[in-house]
């Protein structure tokens, strides 16, 4: 029997009572119902509260651990506590049953109690002087990342189980194992013996291994969980249910109306979207399901009758413009007169930025000057600018902030997207910093001032999508 894998997301996991039955059951019968696994998220807020807020930093039980936050009341055990409580929510939230809440909250009594005890544990450990905590943070993030995804899978599969599916809790965390498995070896192992045309698989999104996924990909470790168990099982297709379509652009940019649904794409296009920090998928997840040659479908997940987007490795029949986007940035130009002809520049300021961590979303350069379009803080560009005054003290290195909207599409050859795109900036009264267009034909980058990001995006989709001019926005 041929299986789908499917992804649900924390925000749609906290309406995972309207899934159950619309995009799980949906009135299928009993051969339609199985042959689906599925891979959950934490409910939504919960892994902020174990780690640290996602978009505000404001320390989770990880972070307060890791400074040794200890004050009553605000330190990482109240944190700890605050995470039971809001998991107990959910399980009332969710599941209708009591028999389901105590089975649930007996589960989150116990994961919790675990974890209190293995950090108080580390704790006490690392006050002699053969042990440092620092040595031992990455597993204690791992350890605390787990017990979102343990505690929704656990919770679904309950909720399943009540309205007459076959559902199986399938737990990849590591709990209270020996460990020492590789991420295939921690899949395959945990799979072993179920049978996809008779059960359900709600599996965790998080997966303990020798590797530890979130060393190199922190929280998008779920998305790498979803695609290694799609490409080690041969799915038919891997799925990522959202809650919006993967649309043309923003509708709070351009109008609900002239945004346009996907409907097909490729990884090229997903990997474009990635770099622009809009990620249909992590890259290194598409890359697993590209060279295992598994076609990815993002859907509306409250939509479950659309077919949504399928993103798969074929080229496009026709040159288009599918997506419009950006995002803020900042860039790091450096001038040195002496650069002309002289090697090495560019491998010292790549050196820098990679060891202050800056991730790198294009650049330009010329005879004397190379610049770096970078997504940071202006705290830690501060730090490269200063590594790079000391290297080059007679350089000229500067930071400024900048917006980059890009244009995207499988095939852009013969659209003149440079040349329509700046004159479509223009007509709108805006003015382009600097434009780009790589060979491969697949982006075409503007840049332009902070304010200007969203006029021009819209005045681009109008031109390069809907085919209409653009409203003036400022006098030229």
């Amino acid at each position: 029997m041929t299986h789908t894998v499917e992804k649900i997301g924390g925000t749609s996991m906290d309406r995972i009572h309207d899934l159950r039955d619309t995009l799980i059951l949906g009135g299928r019968g009993a051969e339609a119902l199985y042959g689906r696994v599925f891979v959950v998220s934490a409910f939504g807020g919960i892994t902020n509260l174990l780690l640290e807020h996602k978009k505000t930093g404001a320390p989770g039980v990880y972070a307060a651990y890791a400074r040794g936050d200890d004050a009553e009341g605000e330190g990482w055990e109240a944190r700890l506590t605050a995470v039971a409580d809001a998991m107990r929510a959910a399980n009332a939230r969710v599941l209708d049953e009591g028999e389901d809440r105590v089975k649930a909250d007996a589960f989150v009594d116990d994961r919790i109690q675990g974890a209190r005890t293995s950090l108080l544990n580390l704790r006490r450990l690392c006050r002699h002087g053969h042990f440092r905590l620092s040595e031992n943070l990455a597993h204690t993030r791992e350890l605390l990342a787990g017990l979102g995804e343990a505690h929704s899978a656990y919770v679904t599969t309950l909720l399943l189980q009540r309205a007459g599916v076959n559902a199986r809790f399938i737990d990849l965390s590591g709990w209270r194992d020996e460990g020492g498995l590789d991420l295939s070896d921690r899949i395959t192992s945990a799979l072993k013996g179920v049978d996809m045309s008779r059960e359900m698989p709600i599996v965790t999104g998080y997966a303990q291994c020798r590797e530890g996924l979130m060393n190199e990909f922190d929280r998008g470790y779920s998305e790498v969980t979803f695609s290694q168990l799609a490409a080690l099982t041969g799915a038919r297709e891997a799925i990522i249910h959202k809650e919006f379509h993967l649309s043309s652009a923003d509708p709070k940019l351009v109008g609900e109306g002239a945004a346009r649904k996907l409907g097909r794409t490729n990884y090229d296009v997903a990997d474009q979207l990635s770099n622009l920090g809009m990620e249909a998928i992590h890259p290194k997840a598409a890359k697993t399901l590209r060279q295992a040659e598994v076609p990815l479908r993002v859907t509306n997940a409250f939509e479950p009758e659309d077919p949504g987007t399928l993103i798969d490795d074929r080229p496009a029949e026709t040159a288009a413009v599918e997506i419009v986007t950006g995002l803020d940035l900042f860039a790091l130009e450096v001038f040195e007169q002496d650069m002309v002809g002289v090697k090495g520049y560019d491998a010292a300021i790549l050196e820098a930025l990679t060891r202050h961590g800056v991730r790198i979303v294009s650049k330009v350069s010329n005879a004397n000057t190379i610049t770096h379009y970078v997504d940071s803080s202006m705290k830690v560009l501060r730090r490269v600018e200063n590594d790079l005054a000391k290297l080059y003290p007679s350089a000229e290195i500067s930071t400024r902030a900048i917006s980059m909207a890009s244009v995207i599409g499988r095939d852009l050859s013969g659209l003149s997207v440079l040349t329509r795109g700046l004159q479509s900036i223009a007509e709108a009264g805006l003015e382009a910093i600097g434009a780009s267009q790589g060979p491969r034909n697949v982006d075409v980058q503007f840049i332009l001032d902070r304010e200007a990001l969203d006029p021009a995006i819209a005045a681009l989709h109008g031109a390069l999508v809907e085919g209409v001019a653009p409203p003036l926005v400022r006098a030229a």
